[in-house]
């Protein structure tokens, strides 16, 4: 067996590798998190512009009928 403190066995060499990916695929999972929720968030104001200008479209409807 290895006596120098300084090195570290093939056991321990996994475990670091697979905390390592561990820690990667969560910080992965959390920005992907966060880009959905930012998407969510730009079509949610896309939406909210888009029905004011239809509501905006159909007053100006209601007004050119009501000229007539």
């Amino acid at each position: 067996m290895n006596t120098d403190p300084n090195t570290t066995t093939s056991s321990e060499g996994t475990d670091m590798n697979l905390m390592h990916e561990d820690l990667a695929r969560a910080q992965m999972s959390a920005r992907l998190g966060e880009a959905q929720q930012l998407r969510r968030g730009h079509q949610l104001a896309l939406a909210r512009r888009m029905s004011r200008k239809a509501e905006k479209a159909a007053q100006q409807a209601r007004l050119a009928l009501a000229r007539l």
